[in-house]
């Protein structure tokens, strides 16, 4: 789950905890708006825990890797 994926949870559940006056029947929505707004809450920290070392740049930021490629000249054929 991304930091998109877990805003957009947030903002739902915060759109069915506090701005929905909808009641079904064994279903609390504020309750599932709670719910939704945690686990939004858990996968962006999540996110920025376990994957933002991964996306971090080794070096200088914009400096310029030269890359040498050696090829072997094979005219025998």
């Amino acid at each position: 789950m991304g930091i998109g994926v877990g805003i957009f949870l947030i903002a739902v559940g915060a759109i069915l905890a506090f701005a929905v006056d909808y009641s079904a029947n064994n279903v609390d929505i504020s309750a599932v708006g709670w719910i939704l707004m945690a686990a939004g809450a858990v996968g962006i920290l999540l996110d920025l825990i376990v994957f933002a070392p991964r996306r971090r740049v080794v070096g200088r930021p914009g400096a310029v890797v030269e890359e040498r490629r050696v090829y072997e000249d094979d005219s025998r054929y």
